[in-house]
């Protein structure tokens, strides 16, 4: 009940911010750059800088995650800030173990609403494919006046 609640939530707010009428749209759906978008995430997994978590994602109780590494849904901003610090994140940010990198990025434009899949992947690059952690990610963007924002973000781990 809790994880299909939690998809009703994403579903209304990507309607709301693709139809609010008090959202400033981008210029153009090309606004969107999804390479970008992801490649700013990235830097937040390898640099793990928190104030970076302060800049990509919506800073309101609106903002929903499911990780890979933790069972449930993670609500609100200030969760996902936790949820990032229990990584390491700080301000300033610290040099990681390992590296963290996406492939097969796929994007779509909903008028104010961009929506990412990709497979992330974590570990050593020069290690062999079957010892790196990986699996599918999805990543929904809205509009939020200045930027895209990190809304909504969903993990799952490929079992070896």
């Amino acid at each position: 009940m809790r994880v299909r609640s939690a998809v009703s939530r994403i579903s209304l707010l990507v309607l709301v911010a693709s139809c609010g009428p008090n959202n400033r749209s981008p210029a153009s759906p090309e606004a969107f750059d999804a390479d970008a978008q992801i490649a700013e995430w990235v830097e937040l997994w390898n640099t793990r800088d928190l104030a970076l978590v302060d800049e990509l994602f919506l800073s309101d109780s609106s903002v929903t995650y499911f990780s890979s590494e933790r069972e449930g849904l993670i609500e609100g901003f200030a969760a996902v800030r936790v949820h990032h610090e229990s990584f390491g994140f700080v301000a300033g940010g610290t040099e990681p173990e390992q590296e963290l990198w996406v492939a097969d990025v796929r994007s779509s434009v909903y008028r104010d609403v961009g929506v990412v899949g990709a497979i992330w992947q974590f570990g050593d690059r020069a290690a062999p494919p079957d010892s790196i952690s990986r699996g599918p990610m999805t990543v929904v963007y809205v509009w939020a006046g200045d930027r895209y924002r990190i809304a909504h973000m969903h993990f799952a781990e490929y079992q070896p």
